[in-house]
């Protein structure tokens, strides 16, 4: 076999807590290849802050986690999805622990704090400081590598193999090509079960609390290979990320609005009552509602942040990483106000699954921020997230296992073929085409929606289309035109969401929403409109 060929049971995208938790569980029975498209410890999990939310409390209970659950997600989420992720996830939780985690801990007959994060009713986000994914991802990429799974690093996933293009007639995914952006050459992957734990695409936005990898590469794949797809409109966001050409992705916590902040304008203007009576302690979504029609009533970049009233002693005492972040980009908070925007955090739609993590493409499964499982419903209970990755990649392994079993030998798969490419000598396309998806998803498809906003961003979405396709083929591959060609496919999706969905709901708010429908998914296969994939 050559060596740009591989052959194995289970191949996993993405270095996650979906995928890792897959890949421990997946290689007990079978041999394992997972790729990460830059090291395999740069993913969303390891910048998550919060924690995973668990019932542990002597005063908590499945039934209200489950509501908490119900609650914020809009009416829109799958109640048995919810109903497996919660009473499941203790047990996926205590395994972390024997598996190495090191959580916060306390005096508790649990033996772990337990925090509270805005929606929840009982103390139940089981944290490591403020670093949890960090925590988390140490863990399992030590438990993978002593299951002995086999690391693809920096092997950028490139397009999903279906046996249906070999000859065959079924449309089973059986591997993926991918680029190893070290050598240049692309690699095939072959496996009896393909895994998606590719994580979210924050980078579709202009302004994101994500790490550069979240550009979502999974779900450009699958819905070019015909999964169905759902619910992308609802891009959650955070209402206060620090504003500064450096500071890609620094979250300022909601704990500062908590202790005192007050928002103002580039004129000093305390803006938030306008808005809304309870101010700066607005729920996340209504902040960051407020804060965009702020930006856009004055032609603003920024808000900003005010702590100065609190004075230096009190800052430095309780938000000392903040403090001291804020002062290296030259922000001294204790004199002056803190530039913030909203950025885009997670994406609460994706690639369509069962409750078995199973897509509408046999042999392909997907887990994490990349699927649609239905728990998230039109709103992401805060710290549900991890929770969910860990819970749906260990039942994706008890799948893929069964697949495996039954898999048929895949068709023999050649070698990438490059055509007529040659190597790109127009960097400044990528580069303009990238910025320009960003600032317009930014400016029509963000926070606040209206119909002639995202028929704009539509047109111009299909006109950069057509140039990035035209660059595709006739180039060789290389990692920035592989993730601007997911992005915009991403930016195309999304927008085609936001059009089906005629109402305000959750985190699609638009302003011209003309009264209230039936709850529904926005399903689409193809990029065209599709049936619901799950029953309501």
């Amino acid at each position: 076999m050559s060596d740009m060929r591989h052959q194995v049971d289970y191949l996993v995208l993405g270095s996650g807590i979906a995928g890792l938790s897959f890949a421990v569980q997946a290689a007990r029975h079978g041999s394992v290849a997972l790729l990460a498209k830059r090291s395999r410890s740069e993913s969303n999990t390891a910048y998550a802050q919060g924690g995973i939310a668990a019932v542990f409390g002597p005063q908590d209970s499945f039934d209200q986690h489950i509501h908490d659950t119900l609650v914020a997600g809009g009416g829109l989420c799958r109640e048995e999805a919810v109903r497996v992720t919660v009473t499941e996830g203790p047990t996926r939780v205590r395994e972390l622990i024997e598996l190495g985690a090191e959580f916060t801990r306390d005096a508790s007959p649990f033996g772990y704090h337990l925090t509270r994060e805005g929606g929840h009713s009982q103390r139940r986000v089981v944290h490591a400081a403020d670093l949890t994914g960090m925590e988390v991802e140490r863990t399992l990429l030590g438990a993978a590598a002593a299951a002995g799974v086999q690391f693809f690093e920096d092997h950028h996933a490139i397009e999903l193999i279906l046996a249906s293009k070999l000859g065959a007639s079924s449309e089973r995914v059986v591997g993926a090509y991918a680029l190893d952006t070290r050598s240049g050459h692309v690699h095939s992957f072959v496996a009896k079960a393909v895994v998606l734990a590719t994580g979210g695409a924050g980078k579709v936005y202009l302004y994101t609390t994500n790490p550069d990898v979240a550009t979502g590469d999974g779900l450009a794949m699958a819905h070019r290979a015909g999964a169905a797809v759902a619910n992308l409109e609802f891009i959650q966001f955070h209402p206060t990320c620090l504003y500064h050409p450096e500071a890609k992705n620094f979250l300022i916590s909601e704990a500062l609005r908590g202790e005192g902040g007050i928002l103002r304008n580039k004129a000093g203007e305390a803006f938030m009552e306008r808005y809304d009576s309870r101010k700066e302690l607005a729920p996340r979504d209504v902040v960051a509602r407020s804060i965009d029609s702020e930006l856009k009533r004055r032609g603003d970049d920024s808000a900003f942040l005010d702590m100065t009233h609190l004075g230096k002693a009190f800052l430095v005492e309780h938000f000392p990483h903040i403090y001291t972040t804020c002062l290296a980009f030259g922000f001294d908070m204790a004199v002056a106000a803190i530039p913030v925007v909203p950025a885009a955090h997670y994406v609460c739609g994706g690639v369509c699954t069962d409750l078995q993590a199973r897509t509408t493409l046999p042999g392909l499964l997907a887990a994490g921020e990349v699927a649609c499982t239905g728990v998230h419903g039109a709103n992401r209970l805060a710290s549900n997230s991890l929770l969910e990755g860990l819970v749906f990649g260990h039942r994706a392994a008890d799948t893929a296992r069964g697949i495996a079993a039954e898999s048929p030998r895949p068709p023999p798969v050649p070698d990438w073929d490059p055509g007529g490419a040659v190597p790109p000598d127009e960097g400044v396309i990528v580069k303009q085409n990238w910025d320009e998806i960003r600032h317009l998803m930014w400016n029509y498809v963000g926070i606040v929606r209206t119909d002639k906003r995202l028929a704009r961003a539509q047109r111009r979405l299909d006109n950069l289309a057509g140039e990035i396709q035209e660059y595709y083929w006739g180039y060789l591959v290389d990692r920035d035109m592989l993730e601007l060609r997911n992005l915009a496919e991403v930016a195309r999706l999304i927008v085609a969401c936001a059009q089906e969905r005629k109402e305000s709901r959750g985190l699609h708010y638009t302003l011209s929403w003309t009264g209230d429908v039936p709850p529904r998914d926005t399903v689409l296969v193809r990029g065209r409109p599709a049936p619901s994939a799950w029953p309501r």
